[in-house]
């Protein structure tokens, strides 16, 4: 098991930018398959972007192509997400989760290492 920190998150305008980082605790980072997910007030949690465990490969949210990058260093525990051309639809919760694995998923259901949740206020 792996403790996992977002931070980054804050009060950016549209068309703005902001990079969220998520640190990642323990000895088996490199082990883990990485993704960004998000909640609105009132919705259902939605997956953003993943990476793997290498970080070879990576996908993406269709609301999210071109203008969101995630990345990872898996020397420095840590991974990215930058968010580039935010909208008011970007607004809300992000969160860090991890899961053992080679690939990802979009399932929440499938990541069993999560973070605390960081807030992104994109303003009407």
């Amino acid at each position: 098991q792996v403790q996992v920190v977002e931070s980054g998150g804050g009060l950016v305008q549209a068309g703005g930018s902001l990079r969220l980082s998520c640190a990642v605790s323990g000895r088996t980072f490199r082990l883990y398959s990485m993704a960004w997910f998000r909640q609105a007030p009132g919705k259902e949690r939605e997956f953003v972007a993943s990476i793997s465990y290498s970080g070879g490969t990576t996908l993406y949210a269709d609301s999210v192509k071109g203008r969101f990058t995630i990345s990872r260093d898996n020397a420095k525990n840590t991974m990215w997400l930058q968010m580039n051309s935010l909208k008011f639809e970007d607004a809300a919760v992000y969160y860090c989760a991890g899961r053992r694995g080679s690939y990802t998923t979009t399932a929440p259901q499938g990541y069993d290492a999560w973070g605390q949740g960081t807030q992104v206020t994109v303003p009407s």
